[in-house]
């Protein structure tokens, strides 16, 4: 027997891995039959998802899961290139190089994945670790968390995106750049660099021709 809680939190894994892609249909018969819940508690998982976007609740045609809003997407990076940008350089200013070694090492662990298999959910992992501990190294924890809980777009785009030839090799060597400029005191360098590693790409023919299944219309 699972919990609310349980469920809900396995029905946005499952969203925001893509496993239940964007436009899928979830019926409340088969999800009470999956999780062995009745559809009263299971109505209100439903609603609390719906009210963190994680999927849309329509009269007639029932629970779906939401498309990607890049509208949201191009929110979350404005906020978080903004965030970055000041984050880099305060780190340029005062960081250890004990904090250099620890971003290094994640950004080690980032290579070794690239080529294995599933390499996309392992480097997002690494990806948002390396981004977490800069916002923790300057005392922004607060912050980090704040994103976390309007990310539900943001994620799977970054997901989609990382998917991209060789996009994975040089989302690592742009860290790799982010290390450098803050060891170096490069602050001229920052704002050109965070603006091309959170916003690039988003509105490319290419991306939206792709992923036009995925994208809110």
């Amino acid at each position: 027997m699972f919990t609310k809680e349980e469920i809900k939190q396995l029905l946005k894994n499952d969203i925001l891995s893509l496993t239940l892609k964007p436009g899928t249909l979830l019926s409340e018969t088969t999800l009470s039959e999956r999780f062995q819940l009745s559809r009263t508690p299971l109505r209100d998982v439903l609603k609390q998802l719906a009210l963190e976007a994680y999927i849309d609740i329509y009269p007639k045609k029932g629970n779906v899961v939401s498309y990607i809003d890049l509208e949201s997407v191009e929110q979350m990076s404005y906020l978080r290139s903004a965030l970055e940008k000041e984050i880099m350089k305060e780190l340029s200013t005062q960081v250890a190089l004990s904090d250099i070694q620890k971003l290094s090492e994640i950004l080690d662990r980032q290579k070794a994945v690239i080529d294995e298999d599933h390499a996309t959910d392992q480097f997002l992992i690494l990806d948002d670790e390396f981004h977490h501990t800069m916002f923790q190294l300057v005392g922004r924890e607060f912050l980090w968390q704040l994103i976390q809980h309007s990310n539900v777009h943001y994620i799977r785009y970054r997901k989609l995106h990382m998917l991209g030839t060789g996009k994975l090799m040089e989302i690592w060597h742009e860290h790799q750049s982010m290390l450098k400029y803050m060891l170096n005191h490069e602050t001229s360098k920052m704002d050109d660099l965070i603006h091309h590693h959170l916003r690039k790409d988003m509105h490319s023919l290419e991306f939206l021709r792709q992923f036009a299944d995925y994208i809110k219309k």
